[in-house]
């Protein structure tokens, strides 16, 4: 049972955010494109959480960075409560901030360290200047804000009590561990009703990996919260998922429950990522494809035609070097990019 599963779900109204068929392109100089990202489609839900699941290099921080603003999609759009997004002007992309949020990877980079934890959380409060909450909700620059108030709360919320001895302190003088949590907290400010997290528990200890995930989780329940949660670690999407979405240079090739993608996948490369994955309940049984236990890269726009895995793939024949398979619809919920499904997964259906 995945944490996200316990308490209140997903609403399945309209999306908080979602992305439609969104791409991106770098050129690379002499007429080259790097395609960093193809034709993805999601949609966060408040109250739900979707991991983007894949190796170093499989496109899926370059996916959130267009969610967060970061890059303009080549081509699809961002819809933000069902309303195309427009970040043309300065207001416009601050407008969108406070309702979208980034937590980055290293906790100890993404913190100015001349400054100290109070400047960090003050500033987005400042800039945002909290007003209506919701989405769309304009910021009243002339509102007065409770900034004491604000940091208190922002303190409890991510568990850095009592907040006076922390609010002084710089970046160094905390543990990575604290460190994330100023982090979170920072995503927090704005009161947003997104936040995506790309990959915030990697740089940390393994013993307390889980305790920060134990945190998110828990702040997307009292929050409600639409959480992006990008990973390598496909283990962790399965216990803090409800939907995963694996991709592999640049591509979506499975998707579904969390639940049944980790203990039924169908694709050889989410095969790969569950055999090589350290699991207590020994996911790797289900691996029925020999020998794709290789740790070579995704290597984006590698395989200019066919499917981009054919270069790792036991299974891949001549129309797997040819043609480049689109998701197929295996059930209302699950679906997989591969011309071998039947080899590759038992039967086409993913579960009984």
């Amino acid at each position: 049972m995945s944490m996200s599963s316990n308490g209140s779900g997903p609403d399945h109204g309209t999306p908080a955010l979602e992305a439609v068929a969104i791409s991106k392109d770098f050129r690379l100089g002499r007429g080259q494109v790097l395609h960093a990202v193809r034709d993805v489609s999601f949609s966060l839900h408040s109250g739900g959480v979707v991991a983007l699941v894949g190796e170093s290099g499989s496109g899926k921080s370059t996916a959130a960075r267009m969610l967060a603003g970061q890059e303009r999609p080549t081509s699809g759009t961002i819809k933000l409560a069902g309303e195309p997004v427009s970040v043309s002007s300065r207001r416009a992309f601050r407008r969108y901030k406070s309702q979208v949020q980034y937590v980055f990877q290293d906790p100890f980079a993404s913190l100015n360290p001349v400054h100290t934890v109070r400047y960090h959380l003050e500033r987005p409060i400042r800039l945002h200047q909290i007003g209506p909450v919701g989405v769309g909700a304009m910021p009243s620059p002339r509102k007065k804000i409770d900034i004491n108030g604000e940091l208190d709360r922002l303190m409890e919320q991510v568990r850095l009590t009592p907040a006076r001895d922390f609010l002084a302190k710089y970046p160094h003088e905390l543990s990575g561990g604290q460190r994330q949590r100023v982090s979170f907290a920072r995503g927090l400010a704005a009161r947003p009703t997104v936040l995506l997290a790309d990959e915030p528990v990697s740089m940390l200890d393994v013993s307390i990996r889980l305790e920060m995930l134990a945190l998110l989780d828990d702040l997307r329940k009292r929050l409600r919260l639409a959480l992006l949660y990008i990973t390598h670690d496909i283990a962790s999407a399965r216990y803090f998922a409800d939907e995963v979405l694996v991709m592999y240079a640049g591509q979506v090739v499975e998707r579904g429950p969390a639940e049944e993608v980790t203990q039924q996948p169908r694709h050889p490369y989410t095969q790969l990522l569950i055999a090589s994955a350290p699991d207590p309940d020994n996911l790797g049984s289900t691996l029925r494809t020999g020998n794709t236990t290789r740790r070579d890269k995704p290597v984006v726009g590698a395989a200019d035609t066919g499917c981009p895995f054919n270069l790792r793939c036991p299974l891949a024949d001549d129309r797997c070097r040819r043609e480049n398979p689109a998701l197929i619809q295996l059930s209302a919920t699950r679906s997989a990019a591969c011309w071998r499904l039947d080899e590759a997964g038992a039967g086409t259906s993913p579960s009984s």
